[in-house]
């Protein structure tokens, strides 16, 4: 058995055993909060796309830089 097939395995497993524990939670409705990882729902989605505020600087310059040696003028339409 090769350790990827184990590993996929285990992740079902525990995914079972959160979900069999959020059921008896919400028939026990203590009001007590679950310790440990969140449910998938609430997770945070990782964002991306950030820029830092040197790498936005730097990237103004050198467009700037790119439409003064002319590389980034629009081309005339041929008619």
């Amino acid at each position: 058995m090769d350790t990827n097939r184990i590993l996929v395995e285990l992740h079902a497993e525990r995914d079972r055993i959160d979900q069999a524990i959020s059921a008896i939670e919400a028939v026990n409705s203590t009001g007590r909060r679950r310790v440990g990882r969140p449910p998938k729902a609430t997770r945070k989605v990782p964002r991306r796309g950030r820029m830092s505020a040197a790498a936005r600087r730097k990237m103004s310059r050198l467009l700037k830089q790119r439409w003064a040696q002319g590389k980034m003028k629009p081309k005339a339409k041929a008619a």
